[in-house]
């Protein structure tokens, strides 16, 4: 079993920065494929980023590359995404998900095996 908490959300002005954070445990959580997603009202969530088992690969929407940056830190469980220059269409509620990489990418979001509770960030103009 893995168990994803996220944290890092907050409100912030168009422009500035802010880093989410996702501790991840389970004895197999390394091994998985990391990602993180955003959800609108009304929408099904959207693929943000993704980071594989090793770090080595990474994958981004094409809405947030140059400004977003994936990282993950398996010797402490935790999956970083550094969001610079924010903007207002930025605006979601952020979860953290664990699966295959191509799930994660693709994505197949009813596949992905594991999901964070979610981490609000509000960027205002």
């Amino acid at each position: 079993q893995v168990q994803l908490v996220e944290s890092g959300g907050g409100s912030v002005q168009a422009g500035g920065s802010l880093r989410l954070s996702c501790a991840a445990s389970g004895p197999t959580v390394s091994l998985y494929g990391m990602g993180w997603f955003r959800h609108f009202p009304g929408k099904e969530r959207e693929f943000v980023a993704a980071i594989g088992w090793s770090g080595y690969s990474t994958n981004y929407a094409d809405s947030v590359r140059d400004r977003f940056t994936i990282s993950r830190d398996n010797a402490t469980g935790t999956v970083y995404l550094q969001m610079n220059r924010l903007e207002p269409e930025d605006t979601a509620v952020y979860y953290c998900a664990a699966g295959p990489w191509v799930v994660i990418t693709t994505p197949i979001l009813t596949q992905i095996n594991y999901w964070g509770q979610g981490t609000q960030v509000t960027v205002s103009s």
